[in-house]
């Protein structure tokens, strides 16, 4: 029983789907070629492109339309005996197919060469189909490379490749190259629902959809998918067969899962999970299938005119969906995964946009159905100021607190204003009925005292590690330690010269980042009165030995020659 790849293969260069641009420029050439009396100009070509988009397809033809009696011809008459020889290749002794990846030694090509030099049969050309050509070794592409530049008049190659990339260029260099590119999936669409038609099979819609994106852009693929279908739902494509043969999760799941999340109810969300994993469900399919739906609808909601915050709702949730695919791949738990990325996909909807925060309003409620809205924290965020505890009144009969009264108590001072950019302190309230007096805030360390004597490395060292230490401004705690793998540090003239070994330079990055922080240069000036600025340099990495410098050096080289003499040991001197 013939396939239905192979009952419908193109047998014309009409007959080609989605290579347009291919078979216009091969059209043409054979247009020239019947022109200029039968000679084609060209007599190597490269067709390169992914599988199943019919490479070897358009070598048959155009060996085909070569070798037709009213040839060169684009439209190859399909009667002459050159045409029906061409439907079956293994037959005729004019056209050579040759599997690279079964004869790539240098010896096949040596014998290719050789074998060139015969002349046809009874057609016009010889033509020799290498399919699969980046397989062939090195060595038998360079015994190629001359009878690809120069064959002989009634000799064709056409080599065909999925790895363009892997084809020497010196072997790119003497062909002409056609790339095969995907076939769209329209066309696919279009193809299959004519060859339902010619085997008279009934198919649903959106069946014919799913096989055309099962596809991938190979007609090939598409077609084969097909066969397996008609023969699985006896002579009827429907979609839920499609599905089950492709291992494609139930478009009513999909559908559920996208709800779910457009609810922002995390409840479902699990649901929906547990309900997949019952199934066996391939969680790399079903996120392909979810990425889609969800790509479907943003894109309905945005023809609909749907307002910038939804739009950037849908565009987080998307990226934010998008970036797990690769951890969806890697993982050993692909469940998980998708269980964690769906929940905080539902989460996003919750949160208040920043002005809203900004405003002192509270972040939007969960929808019916769904979960609680999560706290919105951060430094954009006032708190509301709390009301005070009522008094406590010690109940009759009891001792009284020996606490002051609100009225009589002195008034605390008001604390400084956090410095921006960092979070303010929060203090928890008493749990219990006492009142308590407010404790004492920590007392700030001392600021350090100013170096007593700049020259001296050790105090610099000391002092100015000290100070950045005890920074504000959220400074890298790193750079305390920097004065100590410093080779030296200098103050002088109001600059603070700091000079590292090379090996040291990642570190002393964080240093340079922060230069211009003038936190950093407040903090310096408490031990370096006078401080303006700091500077940076590195040591010069030299790896060269002295035993290198000295062969190096020709006085020396003359010495060595006059005296016979050797380099034995090397000692610096003290």
């Amino acid at each position: 029983m013939i396939t239905l790849a192979l009952k419908y293969r193109p047998r014309i260069l009409s007959d080609l789907v989605g290579q347009e641009a291919s078979v216009r420029a091969l059209a043409n050439a054979l247009k020239k070629a019947k022109a200029s009396g039968g000679a084609i100009h060209h007599q190597a070509f490269l067709f390169a492109g992914v599988r199943g988009t019919g490479k070897t397809s358009t070598a048959r033809i155009l060996a085909r339309a070569l070798n037709c009696m009213e040839g060169p011809t684009a439209e190859p008459c399909g009667v002459c005996d050159s045409c029906r020889a061409s439907e079956q290749p293994d037959q005729n002794m004019d056209i050579v197919e040759i599997d690279a990846a079964s004869r790539s030694s240098v010896e096949d090509a040596r014998a290719l060469r050789e074998q060139v030099q015969t002349r046809p049969a009874f057609c016009r050309y010889r033509v020799y189909i290498i399919d699969e050509v980046h397989m062939m070794s090195r060595s038998a592409f360079d015994a190629l490379l001359k009878i690809l530049e120069e064959p002989p008049s009634h000799a064709v190659f056409v080599l065909a490749t999925t790895e363009l990339q892997d084809v020497p260029d010196t072997i790119k260099s003497r062909v002409q190259i056609f790339p095969f590119r995907l076939i769209p999936v329209a066309m696919v669409e279009a193809r299959l629902r004519w060859v339902c038609e010619q085997e008279g099979v009934t198919w649903e819609e959106g069946s014919l959809r799913l096989l055309a994106e099962a596809g991938q852009g190979s007609m090939r693929d598409a077609l084969t998918t097909l066969d397996r279908v008609i023969s699985a739902g006896e002579g009827h494509v429907g979609e839920a067969m499609v599905r089950e043969q492709l291992g494609i999760v139930p478009a009513v799941r999909v559908q559920a899962m996208l709800e779910a999340l457009l609810a922002a109810d995390s409840g479902a969300v699990l649901d929906n999970c547990r309900a997949l994993t019952e199934l066996g469900t391939d969680w790399i399919s079903f996120w392909r299938e979810l990425m889609m739906a969800f790509r479907d609808r943003m894109e309905s909601d945005v023809r609909q005119g749907a307002g910038p915050q939804d739009l950037l709702r849908w565009a987080r949730m998307l990226q934010l969906l998008l970036s797990r695919e690769r951890d969806l791949r890697d993982t050993s738990l692909p469940d998980v995964v998708v269980e964690l990325a769906l929940l905080t996909a539902a989460q996003l909807p919750h949160l208040a946009p920043l002005d809203a925060m900004v405003k002192g309003q509270p972040a939007p409620a969960a929808r019916p159905g769904g979960t609680r809205p999560l706290p919105v924290t951060g430094t954009a965020m006032a708190a509301a100021p709390m009301a005070p505890p009522p008094p406590v009144r010690p109940a009759p009969g009891s001792a009284q607190p020996s606490v002051l009264a609100p009225a009589a108590r002195p008034t605390p001072p008001v604390p400084p204003s956090p410095a921006p950019g960092t979070r303010p302190a929060m203090t928890a309230a008493p749990t219990s009925g006492q009142v308590e007096a407010p404790s004492a805030a920590p007392s700030p360390s001392a600021a350090p005292a100013p170096v007593k004597d700049p020259g001296n490395l050790e105090q610099l060292r000391k002092g100015v590690g000290e100070a950045l230490r005890q920074a504000p401004g959220g400074l890298p705690r790193t750079l305390g330690s920097l004065p100590h793998m410093a080779t030296a540090l200098t103050f002088q003239d109001g600059v603070l010269q700091w000079l590292f070994p090379p090996n040291v330079r990642n570190t002393a990055q964080d240093l340079e980042r922060e230069l211009s922080n003038p936190h950093l240069l407040e903090a310096l000036r408490q031990v370096l009165p006078g401080l303006a600025r700091t500077a940076i340099t590195y040591e010069t990495e030299n790896r060269e030995r002295p035993e290198d410098v000295l062969r190096a050096d020709p006085s020396f080289q003359r010495l060595l020659a006059d005296t016979s003499g050797e380099i034995v040991e090397v000692r610096r001197e003290e």
